[in-house]
């Protein structure tokens, strides 16, 4: 018996120091591809050569400017060749030509550049350069954000290994893993004026803390709504960046924000008597259930009508209003249901995790219409997750019984 527990002690150690080499290679190379990512798009261009002149079309689908707008950009582009000029508004609303011709001109090492004009200045040439060299040295980036976030998942592992079973430490680095892959595999574009890469990193963040958030629940612990507070922030965020699902971001600010604050409270005075690390669960009565389910059928349809009638322009559809209007009329279900799981999770009722799995459905279906495939592993944590704390929290009922429980 000494035997056996010496040996699974060994077996821990070893685990435990193999766990911080891969955390120091990861931060290792997110910090050097960082490196050699600033280096090169911060480098001197040197001497330019003028190569000749290149015709680019007006590329329209990309500007949505109103009076509001003091500086307009435009984009001409021929093939993968591109220029940017900005025009002061009032210019702009003049603009009658849909091609330009943009003069090329080649670096010292080999980059292409172009401008809508010829001899240009010094501080032009540097500002084109750094833009090109960023757009190639993204995939660097995105790399070196992944590995960031993957050893941010593994710093939660090594550092709270006594706290989470084996079956949820590899639950949650399998998750982190394919979202490392998936962000590596499927690099995201840029959309309304930002850079793909801060739009991944936002992606990567938000899956993170999402499914850290999921297996605190799931263990029924209060400090999932401490974690659950950086998901609302960083769920915001990437709203107000991509300029959709508003009927989400609204909910988010006005209804997860504050129900986060009081749910802590709730559940710290429901401290299972034995462990105070567990809260008190309990379930829903049949007649309760259909009146949610009721009043989410009401709020999607009148969310959906009221914001599909805004005149709310993104890019990121492609200006295609039919898919728009499809991802409004799905958002306002899914923000219906989170609602819902809100006040569930509140009341500390195992109903949400039926929630959850609705939510997971809706969210993976906007995630395939946007093309945000990333996305998809954080709802593959939500169906995986959900199964294991809706069992979790059903074998806790049974055992302790609910009927006498309060709400608050």
């Amino acid at each position: 018996m000494l035997e056996k527990i010496k040996l699974s002690i060994e077996k821990n150690e070893k685990l435990k120091k193999a766990e911080i080499i891969i955390l120091i290679v990861l931060l290792g190379v997110s910090a050097l591809s960082f490196i050699i990512g600033t280096a090169k798009i911060n480098a001197d261009p040197g001497n330019i050569s003028y190569e000749g002149a290149v015709i680019m079309e007006r590329d329209l689908e990309s500007e949505d400017y109103d009076e509001d707008s003091t500086i307009c950009d435009v984009i001409y582009v021929n093939g993968d060749k591109k220029v940017i000029v900005s025009y002061p508004y009032e210019e702009y609303l003049k603009l009658d030509t849909p091609v330009i011709n943009a003069y090329e001109y080649k670096t010292e090492n080999g980059t292409l550049i172009w401008f809508d004009h010829p001899d240009p200045f010094e501080d032009e040439v540097k500002a084109a350069y750094k833009m090109i060299t960023a757009e190639r040295m993204s995939p660097l980036f995105n790399m070196a954000i992944s590995f960031l976030i993957l050893a941010l998942s593994l710093c939660v592992v090594l550092f709270f290994s006594g706290y989470f079973t084996t079956y949820e430490k590899s639950w949650f680095m399998s998750i982190m893993v394919l979202a490392t892959i998936f962000a590596i595999l499927f690099p995201e574009e840029s959309a309304n004026g930002v850079n793909g890469i801060w739009i991944m990193l936002l992606y990567l963040l938000d899956t993170f803390l999402n499914i850290l958030c999921e297996l605190l629940i799931s263990k029924q612990s209060r400090y999932n709504f401490l974690v659950s507070v950086l998901v609302e922030i960083t769920e915001i965020a990437i709203c107000l960046i991509l300029m959709y699902r508003f009927a989400t971001m609204v909910v988010t600010l006005f209804f997860w924000l504050p129900i986060d604050i009081i749910s802590f409270i709730n559940w710290t005075r429901h401290k299972d008597e034995i462990d105070d690390e567990l809260t008190i669960v309990r379930r829903l009565k049949g007649y309760q259930e259909i009146l949610i389910i009721l009043a989410i059928i009401i709020w999607t349809l009148v969310v959906g009508y009221f914001i599909s009638g805004l005149n709310i322009q993104t890019d990121f559809f492609l200006g295609n209003e039919k898919l728009e209007t499809i991802v409004v009329y799905i958002d306002a279900c899914a923000s219906a249901v989170g609602i819902a799981n809100g006040l569930f999770i509140l009341f500390r009722l195992r109903e949400q995790w039926i929630a959850w799995y609705i939510c997971a459905l809706l969210e993976s279906i906007i995630n395939i219409i946007s093309g945000q495939y990333v996305l998809l592993i954080l709802k593959l944590g939500y169906f995986t997750n959900t199964t294991y704390g809706y069992i979790s929290w059903s074998r806790y009922i049974k055992a302790h019984g609910d009927d006498n429980k309060t709400l608050f």
